[in-house]
């Protein structure tokens, strides 16, 4: 009990750098308040006492802010940041290391007994008003963002966001993984790789790398295709594309490429056409 007690505070001393010392967390921190009241309510729970069970974790909701079902199960290490209007039900299985900040609900959606909550696997942190609701699982080492809404399945690693939520890394796709390869090649951050973004510049972008693929991959052959037949072809780096360098394009160069003007063509031949070239006219 006394070794569960120290990863407690332990565990809240690493993830929350306003806490001090043990004794603030004991006396002043409502998520470890809950965690400890849990942990006598689950074992109420687990030797028939449902009832005197359910009374010390309604009493902990009205000193705490945080409702958690006392046949929850959680691992080792939990936290609960702030946890003002936290929710956790009967039937969700919580990991080892994980985090919670406040609102965040594990929720059911049926009426039907059984399993109804989620399942979190081993470092999970889910961000302030975030919702997680049914029996969907929750890998390890998975992000859920703020005030996302997620209804199914997250695979370990992933990091999730949004209305429905939707993941936004993790495995990345071939496809993913050929953009970013030729963003790279082009010298610039593929900011149109994040394709799940619902973004219309992100979604052009995407495009236009998936184009530039294709016409790359087809310059490719054509080179091989022509060394094949004899051809000399000269193997050239890509420059780098860098907004300085564009911006100086934009502005020097046609300054420094400019054609005379017509005082200067004047004073070079007076017809406004470059020295040692006959005018289209004639003489």
């Amino acid at each position: 009990m006394f070794e569960r007690l120290r990863e407690d505070i332990d565990c809240v001393l690493a993830r929350d750098p306003a806490a001090r010392n043990a004794f603030e967390i004991v006396t002043t921190y409502p998520g470890f308040h809950a965690v400890l009241a849990h942990r006598l309510a689950h074992a109420l729970w687990n030797n028939g006492l449902p009832w005197l069970a359910r009374l010390v974790s309604n009493i902990a909701r009205w000193l705490t802010g945080i409702e958690i079902h006392p046949g929850a199960r959680i691992g080792r290490r939990f936290f609960i940041d702030h946890g003002m209007g936290v929710v956790i039900g009967e039937t969700a299985e919580i990991g080892d290391d994980c985090t919670l900040y406040h609102g965040v609900t594990l929720g059911g959606t049926t009426w039907e007994k059984g399993k109804r909550h989620p399942t979190l696997g081993n470092d999970v942190v889910i961000g302030a008003g975030a919702k997680v609701l049914g029996p969907v699982r929750v890998g390890d080492d998975v992000r859920i963002g703020s005030n996302s809404v997620v209804l199914r399945d997250v695979p370990a690693g992933a990091t999730v966001v949004g209305v429905p939520g939707r993941v936004v890394s993790g495995d990345k796709s071939e496809q993913q993984r050929r953009r970013e390869a030729i963003a790279r090649k082009m010298g610039f951050d593929a900011y149109g790789s994040t394709q799940d973004m619902p973004d219309p510049v992100a979604n052009a972008i995407n495009n236009m790398l998936d184009h530039i693929h294709l016409m790359d991959k087809r310059l490719e052959d054509m080179c091989r295709g022509l060394k094949s037949l004899g051809a000399e072809v000269a193997d050239l780096q890509m420059p780098e594309l860098g907004s300085c360098e564009l911006d100086s394009a934009c502005t020097t160069r046609p300054l420094d490429k400019a054609a005379p003007s017509p005082d200067a063509s004047g004073e070079a031949g007076g017809t406004g056409e470059e020295p040692g070239k006959e005018p289209l006219g004639g003489s």
